[in-house]
């Protein structure tokens, strides 16, 4: 007997199936196994995003170490007091990074050793926010209170699994249904599954960049989170039984 294989690729949207293309290839089966049907498919989802994080950092300069710290900490605090403030826990903080650095002149053509004219501190904290509608209140809160480097912020879903699973759901469906049709229209069916493999992906928000979070200080912050689209992809084996 022969060994069907049949490659089919889709793409879908919420409850939705809009196959692309077909590719059928027959080659020798197995010594001693079953006749075979591959499909692949895939499944979307679609989820609107209910927590975000955001980095929150302060860089501060001056002629020493010690000056540019000092600066560093006193308007970090005053933006971990704010973000308190507007109820934010301790398990809603965390910092990412601390760092000093000298600030070197170099001399034209090196012709004399580099020098350290000054220093530059950065503390970078990471809020983890539960309301979306206080994404653009903080932001306003903290540029106001010294910060200077909004580095990134990102949407998230609480409900990605549940949508990861519902677009495996959808995947797998496509995938059977394509291995039926193919099965029938070569004159048998789909007597059972042999191998399942299976990849799922969430596309993220892009970060937005700190230069347009800046303008805060100038109005009102609008954030938009929009949709995540969570998708996933099956590779199935059947069984395909020619009917006599």
């Amino acid at each position: 007997m022969r060994n069907l294989i049949a490659s089919f690729a889709l793409t879908v949207a919420p409850m939705v199936a809009a196959p692309s293309f077909s590719l059928l290839v027959a080659q020798s089966a197995p010594s001693g196994g079953p006749s075979q049907i591959v499909t692949s498919g895939e499944g979307e989802v679609r989820v609107t995003p209910d927590r975000a994080t955001i980095s929150i950092g302060v860089q501060s300069r001056a002629s020493t170490a010690a000056a540019a710290g000092a600066d560093n900490a006193r308007r970090q605090r005053a933006i971990l007091d704010t973000l308190r403030s507007l109820g934010l826990s301790s398990d809603d903080l965390s910092t990412m990074n601390y760092n000093v650095s000298p600030e070197m002149q170099y001399a034209p053509n090196g012709t004399t050793a580099p020098k350290v004219v000054g220093y530059t501190v950065t503390n970078t904290v990471q809020a983890e926010l539960k309301k979306l509608e206080d994404i653009g209140r903080v932001i306003d809160a903290v540029l106001a209170k010294g910060a200077n480097e909004i580095s990134s912020l990102q949407f998230r879903s609480t409900k990605a699994d549940s949508a990861r699973r519902a677009a495996l759901a959808l995947a797998v469906a496509s995938a059977r249904a394509d291995a039926e049709a193919l099965a029938h229209a070569a004159g048998g069916s789909v007597a059972g599954m042999i191998e399942l493999s299976s990849t799922s992906y969430q596309m993220p928000r892009p970060f937005e960049s700190a230069g347009r979070l800046a303008m805060a200080a100038k109005a009102p912050t609008p954030i938009e989170p929009g949709q995540q689209t969570v998708s996933a992809s099956v590779t199935i084996r059947w069984v395909f039984l020619q009917l006599r």
